[in-house]
């Protein structure tokens, strides 16, 4: 597919139950969404929602349990395998993970050997789903003060070692932006190892739009002529009416 946008309704329509959500985002044309919990979900409303609407499931979370603690491997497996059946009946394709908070008691390669080791029991799940699992670095700046995995090449080290096209990087612009910028280059040069992108203004987290410190109209352009193919969501917290936000983005950052 071309690159689209995908609208994380747990940001955008934070408070507003899933179901109300996605009709309210194809009114605002578009034609995908994406959220973060599944667990806290009326599942039976959100799927008939999102057939009646006719929009798309872009990306939602995994259980989490941390990676990078090898005690909770078994949860973190059992919590994936949980998520893929409910990733297949709202035909999913990519579910989001996190990581977990460094270990104080571990060192850092300790964490991330659990990690890699971790994604790789992950694997062969997944490639039988034919689901795609997207680990994601955090600021710890700003939002996630304690999280382990806040730099886009540490993620992308461990994807080389995993060594699986069903396991690749969530890149988020914001985090990024504020852990480590260089973010043309960054996203351009490991455009193959991403499985979806998040965008939002900085600071703040508001409208990509508009009050940002980055140029999403550049960034984008960039992403898109490196062939890159996937969801770009739009995971923001708006200042304005979020409908009339959702909006006017397309007319100012067209894909």
């Amino acid at each position: 597919m071309t690159m689209k946008y995908s609208v994380c309704a747990s940001a955008v329509y934070a408070g507003v139950p899933l179901a109300e959500a996605i009709p309210r985002i194809k009114d605002a044309g578009y034609e995908a969404y994406e959220f973060w919990s599944w667990w806290d979900q009326e599942l039976d409303a959100v799927d008939a929602a999102r057939k009646q609407a006719g929009l798309k499931t872009a990306a939602m979370c995994t259980r989490f349990a941390a990676l990078n603690d090898p005690s909770k491997r078994d949860m973190y497996i059992e919590g994936l395998i949980a998520s893929i059946d409910t990733a297949k009946r709202l035909d999913c394709p990519v579910l989001i993970s996190q990581v977990g908070h460094e270990i104080p008691k571990m060192t850092r390669q300790e964490q991330h050997k659990s990690i890699v080791e971790g994604l790789r029991a992950c694997a062969p799940i997944l490639k039988k789903a034919g689901i795609t699992l997207a680990i994601e670095p955090l600021n710890t700046l700003v939002n996630h003060k304690g999280y382990y995995l806040y730099r886009s090449d540490e993620g992308f080290d461990i994807l080389h070692e995993v060594s699986s096209p069903n396991v690749r990087l969530l890149f988020d612009v914001y985090h990024q932006q504020i852990m480590e910028g260089n973010i043309v280059q960054n996203l351009t040069r490991n455009v193959r190892d991403i499985a979806h992108v998040h965008i939002a203004g900085n600071p703040g987290r508001h409208e990509p739009y508009e009050n940002s410190e980055l140029d999403y109209s550049t960034v984008l352009k960039a992403l898109k002529a490196a062939g890159y193919e996937g969801y770009v969501g739009l995971e923001y917290l708006p200042l304005r009416d979020p409908d009339e936000s959702l909006r006017i983005l397309p007319e100012r950052m067209p894909l």
